[in-house]
């Protein structure tokens, strides 16, 4: 399936000269949906994964089907203040100024197979507070899964190290 067909590009939004890639026409079309959730699950059946962790929060919609096909436990990474304490906590750089994201410190268990998964990599910003999260809690991270990256934004590069996944690439757009 190309999944480029079903991701809707919405030019100088929010603003110029960004193109944003719009996962709700994915998400309400079931084929491309399913067939979404399909390759992630695929990719990670066989790798002993043992939690999921999304990022807030289109994440959430491909890490809670993915936690659920694999029967592992879901945890969330939210924005500031959307969890109850006790959390850790992991500042990060956006284009336009800095921003915080959460996890709860019951979320990982230390040693823990880990899959870290959102919507789009982009600059790397918010996945690169995750990995930080995850491993300050001790997991053990197999891979980072998106269902888009924008690899001229060179986001991988913030991983700390951690291979990235992703079902598409938009590459010089």
């Amino acid at each position: 399936m190309d999944l480029r067909e079903k991701i809707r590009s919405v030019p100088h939004w929010p603003i110029e000269p960004v193109t944003f890639r719009d996962i709700t026409t994915l998400l309400q079309d079931p084929e491309a949906f399913q067939w979404s959730c399909d390759q992630f699950y695929d990719r990670y059946k066989n790798r002993n994964i043992e939690k999921v962790v999304g990022i807030d929060a289109r994440g959430f919609l491909f890490g809670a089907v993915l936690s659920y096909k694999l029967d592992v436990g879901f945890t969330p990474v939210r924005k500031r203040g959307k969890l109850p304490p006790p959390v850790i906590s992991q500042e990060y750089t956006l284009e336009y100024g800095t921003n915080i994201v959460e996890i709860s410190e019951d979320g990982i268990r230390r040693g823990e197979k880990v899959v870290i998964i959102d919507d789009l990599l982009a600059t790397g910003g918010t996945a690169s507070a995750a990995v930080q999260l995850v491993e300050k809690l001790g997991g053990d991270i197999v891979e980072c899964a998106f269902v888009i990256d924008l690899p001229d934004l060179k986001g991988k590069s913030k991983l700390n190290g951690h291979n990235a996944f992703s079902l598409v690439a938009f590459e010089g757009e």
